[in-house]
């Protein structure tokens, strides 16, 4: 069986991704109503009560509202770090079924290897995820591995260690400078936060990073999400996107578009 990953929803709004190795089906983030997650998830064949697990990587709501609805399901796991937990646990009446690891170190969950590390964001303790499944010349349990890299300032070299080390990568281009300095929204305090170490990449910097970076990766299979709704235009990162497909035409380059509710960004991995 071919795994199957489907980003279900990625802007500054709300950011969740589905994938199925073929023995786990899990959750990357929640951060969408759990009415709003039941919907993508049965849009797609999906329920919560098919999910084995779910990871967060930090507790801003745009990753991780979905808690509240979804635990109602006691038995599902949810994963973070303890900073994380505890955060989105103030929120909640009742307890949830954590699952607690330290950031930087490598677990396991049922068929899947787990690498968490540290991201440059400004929550309480915001990760990374490298995920890991399958076994070399097994043609029932084929081998894959996906990064989940979104929120995060700039790319410290220990990620781009990792990034560089997955078939799939899943990683933001949040901004447009031009569009963030025109920006009426938001006063300058919220726009220097964005473009600050602990805030967002800009299209530039994901791409001059991905420019560079893909030569000496694993990556086969792009996703570009977490595009701000106001600050970035889906027509700009697609135009970034033709420059990087020029230079590696291997590679498999999917946007996903922030203005889509139902955004079912999918790619056999």
């Amino acid at each position: 069986m071919e795994e199957d990953f489907k980003i279900l929803g990625s802007s500054s709004s709300g950011n969740s991704a589905f994938l199925d190795t073929g023995n786990s089906k899990i959750l990357i983030d929640a951060g969408f109503s759990g009415k709003q997650i039941n919907e993508k998830l049965k849009a797609i064949g999906e329920s919560v009560d098919s999910l084995d697990a779910v990871f967060l990587t930090h507790e801003h709501s745009d990753h991780s509202q979905g808690i509240r609805g979804i635990s109602k399901r006691y038995d599902l796991p949810i994963f973070a770090n303890r900073d994380t937990a505890d955060a989105v646990q103030t929120k909640l009446k009742k307890n949830i079924y954590w699952k607690i690891f330290e950031t930087g170190t490598d677990f396991t969950f049922r068929d899947l290897k787990i690498r968490s590390y540290s991201l440059p964001h400004d929550a309480y303790d915001p990760v990374g995820f490298n995920f890991y499944w399958g076994e070399p010349d097994d043609l029932f349990s084929k081998q894959g591995s996906l990064a989940w890299v979104t929120d995060l300032g700039y790319i410290p070299e220990h990620v781009k260690i990792q990034i560089k080390e997955v078939q799939t990568l899943v990683i933001e281009s949040n901004f447009e400078e031009r569009l963030l300095k025109e920006d009426t929204k938001r006063p300058l305090s919220i726009k220097q936060r964005i473009r600050g170490r602990h805030g967002h990449l800009s299209n530039e910097d994901t791409f001059q990073f991905l420019n560079e970076a893909i030569a000496g990766s694993k990556i086969e299979s792009l996703h570009i999400a977490h595009l701000s709704k106001d600050c970035n235009k889906v027509e700009l990162v697609l135009e970034n996107t033709r420059k990087l497909k020029e230079k590696y035409p291997h590679l498999e380059i999917q946007v996903v578009d922030p203005n889509l509710e139902f955004t079912l960004t999918s790619g056999k991995i």
